[in-house]
């Protein structure tokens, strides 16, 4: 990899200022806010208030690379799962000189087109949008963060995913991403203490009255445990959803994440010409590797549907999910069937009769006036607790509000 020209050392500016920009030529403030735009580009939460505290930090800890690196990925990374794509797009932005030199506003010896790495999607796309700022005037440089601005938001807000362009889709995938879906809880059969409740919990409050002589001073209470509802997803991946379903699973990989619900079961299966297991990409916590790992498992992606077959594939090999009639099924189909829908009739009974609720979501309501006249809409559409719409940003918002309602559970302890 190339190094930067040094400029010529002198008591008044160390040579490693030349690699960042000193403060008092002005170029580092330029630097950390291109680099900044760079990061939101790829999907991290950076706003205004952590680059000034980006810059300060900066400010004392020197200009040694290392030290620098170290600086801003404590200040600009919230999430575990964007180390990776902060350390890759750190390197690429300050030793690519072609990517960054209008935004570094210094010139820096150039590498061969064909010997750039390759990227993870995420900093891909950010350089890319770099790299297309360069041959902008300088009148243009507000556009390069023109994608989040008040109008453009509420736009996409309601904009169809089928009807997006490649750079909007890809916008909309992020913030997808950052969306909440709380789950449903249901009562454990173990307890734990809680400050009030029904029950005393006998054993800790003698082993509390040990230290006061003897004396019941406090009463400790115990309650049964909450815990989140399983949750098994089962998407269809046939042609006709090939737009929502990538954006959909990458919204369900970050909204059920470990970090979020550290204690749910959560499984996904892929629905088309069989049945196909999705645990291995979901288990990875950065949603391109998972999106890359969807792509290489996923062998009938685009193809037909047969929902029927594959929920009796369901029936008979992965019925230990559905044990006690606790788990939330989401059901992701437009419900256009191609298989026997006697057959779907039969399993889909079979599924309500050992699950908690059947959410069918389905992207045709995005249209006034739908209704389910495919058979196998039909069969969806009987046998289903609540059909949901997730076209658009603004319908996976209110996914959470509508899952609430549907299935709040009587808290008696």
């Amino acid at each position: 990899m190339p190094q930067p020209e040094l400029q010529a050392q002198s008591p008044e500016r160390p040579a490693s200022a030349s690699w960042w920009g000193d403060a008092r030529s002005g170029k580092l403030p330029i630097n950390l806010l291109g680099f900044g735009r760079a990061l939101r580009r790829a999907g991290l939460a950076v706003d205004a208030e952590r680059l000034a505290l980006a810059q300060q930090g900066l400010m004392l800890v020197g200009m040694n690379r290392e030290d620098v690196a170290a600086a801003l990925e404590a200040v600009l990374v919230s999430r575990e799962q964007d180390l990776a794509v902060f350390r890759e797009l750190f390197a690429a932005y300050f030793r690519n000189p072609e990517v960054a030199r209008q935004l570094l506003s210094q010139l820096l010896p150039g590498s061969p087109e064909a010997a750039r790495p390759r990227h993870r999607p995420r900093v891909q796309e950010a350089l890319s949008a770099i790299r297309a700022a360069q041959q902008k005037p300088a009148s243009e440089e507000l556009a390069l963060d023109a994608a989040m601005s008040a109008s453009d938001r509420h736009r996409l807000q309601h904009a169809d995913f089928n009807q997006l362009s490649a750079s909007e889709y890809r916008l909309v995938q992020q913030l997808a991403r950052d969306i909440r879906l709380p789950l449903p809880s249901y009562r454990s059969r173990r307890s734990e203490l809680r400050a009030s409740g029904l029950r005393v919990h006998w054993p800790a409050s003698l082993k509390a009255a040990a230290a006061t002589g003897g004396e019941l001073a406090s009463l400790k209470w115990r309650r049964r445990k909450r815990l989140p509802m399983p949750w098994l997803a089962l998407v269809d991946v046939s042609g006709s959803m090939e737009r929502y379903v990538r954006l959909l699973l990458a919204f369900l990989h970050q909204a059920t994440s470990p970090q979020r619900y550290p204690q749910l079961r959560r499984h996904v299966y892929s629905l088309g010409t069989g049945l196909q297991e999705l645990d291995r990409a979901f288990a990875h916590r950065d949603p391109d590797a998972m999106l890359a790992q969807l792509n290489h498992d996923i062998d009938d992606f685009g193809g037909g549907t047969c929902l029927g077959e594959c929920l009796a594939q369901l029936r008979r090999q992965q019925a230990r999910h559905l044990v006690g009639r606790r788990t939330l099924v989401l059901l992701v189909s437009d419900g256009l069937d191609t298989g026997d829908s006697a057959l779907l009739e039969r399993e889909l009974q079979w599924l309500a009769r050992h699950s908690a609720r059947i959410v069918w979501l389905n992207p045709l309501l995005r249209f006034d006036g739908y209704a389910p006249l495919a058979k196998g809409a039909q069969v969806l559409h009987r046998h289903s607790h609540a059909m949901l719409a997730v076209h658009n940003l603004q319908s996976l918002q209110q996914l959470a509000a509508h899952l609430a309602k549907l299935l709040q559970l009587p808290h008696r302890d």
